[in-house]
């Protein structure tokens, strides 16, 4: 469950999408914490801080894989038959808690219960679990409930296991009436760490994190929580794409070296714009073309909308060299950050959903020669005091 904040994403946004993506609530929760052993002389004079935090994240993955093997031995098991082995969808760590999402999940914003029909809600749920996504995003505003409703349809339908999915929904903007939104306890179940706490405890969620939170808003949060011995934030729901960067690459890192927040994306397409579909103005029928997406029109055609479409022609023969589209090379670029647990893709067909699932085969690709040709083209790196990769 994510309690969302409320906020512009972009440049010039909606007041109605301000609401869909300003919440303050979201379910997810627990730390796993590893002992730390300290040098002999109280650092390692021998290793730069990035070069020690690459050294603690492969021991970790070590210790994660040792102590997968002994316990699928344990239960008489192999790797081959786990879902992250038969489908190749790589899974991570949401934050520093014990959860393990797939790193692609899908997202229900716009689509389901409003662009497309039920029909093909459910071919892109079984497109998705079929390619080894476990995480699926909704919102108790998105089609005014109707989201949550299909997808909970789509699942008992299909007979999927319950225990084989994270479903996160947020809070925030529910019905009309004053009582029917915000994150007080009457909406959600004492006010938003309290509420969380108590909505896990009953059962109703295991995780709780945050979606559009400020770093600040965030750690008071969880000093509150730790406070009161209650239940902290586990992840921060953020846009982040190829020209939206500052949150997700300078002040998640931050928080989740200290607190173990992780950082679950949306819109790594930026609503459409990488997609390459507006590289010569606006489709009629494209979703800018929409009279509620006025805003997304205007961000298009503005003068910072051209100099990114610019920058797009000049990334395609990177997608070209490495044998993908557009698309896939802009999701596996999200990917490619460790620091993001997992990326939302929202598709309105089967084939966009294919496509942007395509990015796994391309993420092996994204060396550090890549990364740096496309910050390049970008020149948008956003300047982080301390370097936090792992």
């Amino acid at each position: 469950m994510l309690a969302a904040r409320t906020g512009v994403a972009g440049s010039q946004i909606s007041e109605e999408n301000t609401k869909l993506r300003k919440q303050s609530g979201f379910s997810v929760t627990g730390k796993d914490k590893s002992p730390k052993k300290a040098p002999e002389n109280g650092k390692d004079s021998s290793l730069s801080p990035s070069g020690q935090s690459q050294l603690r994240a492969r021991q970790l993955a070590l210790l994660r894989e040792v102590e997968m093997n002994w316990y699928l031995k344990l239960c008489d098991l192999s790797s081959e038959r786990t879902t992250a082995h038969t489908t190749g969808m790589p899974h991570r760590n949401l934050g520093k808690s014990g959860l393990r999402v797939s790193c692609l999940g899908l997202g229900t914003w716009v689509t389901f219960g409003g662009q497309i029909s039920d029909e093909v809600a459910e071919r892109l749920m079984t497109i998705a679990y079929e390619s080894g996504v476990n995480l699926f995003d909704t919102a108790e505003v998105y089609a005014a409930g109707k989201a949550e409703v299909i997808l909970g349809s789509i699942i008992k339908k299909k007979g999927w296991r319950r225990s084989s999915l994270v479903i996160t929904t947020k809070l925030y903007w529910g019905g009309k009436a004053e009582t029917e939104r915000g994150l007080s306890r009457k909406h959600i179940i004492e006010e938003i760490v309290r509420a969380m706490t108590h909505v896990i405890n009953q059962g109703m969620a295991m995780y709780w994190g945050t979606s559009r939170w400020s770093a600040m808003e965030i750690m008071e949060a969880y000093s509150v929580a730790r406070q009161f011995n209650m239940i902290p934030p586990v992840c921060e729901q953020a846009e982040y794409h190829l020209f939206q960067r500052e949150k997700v690459e300078v002040q998640l890192p931050e928080l989740y070296h200290k607190i173990g927040v992780g950082a679950m994306t949306w819109s790594p397409l930026a609503c459409g714009i990488i997609s390459g579909k507006y590289g010569n103005g606006v489709p009629e029928s494209s979703r800018a073309s929409l009279k509620c997406y006025q805003w997304l029109k205007e961000r298009i055609v503005s003068e910072e909308g051209r100099k990114q479409q610019n920058k797009l022609k000049d990334l395609s023969p990177i997608a070209e060299r490495l044998g993908c589209t557009l698309p896939q090379l802009a999701v596996a670029w999200c990917l490619r950050n460790e620091g993001v647990s997992s990326v939302l893709l929202g598709s309105s067909t089967p084939e966009q959903l294919i496509e942007n699932l395509g990015a796994i085969q391309v993420l092996p690709k994204m060396t550090s020669h890549v990364v740096n040709e496309i910050d390049n083209i970008l020149r948008n790196k956003p300047y982080s005091k301390k370097d936090y990769r792992s």
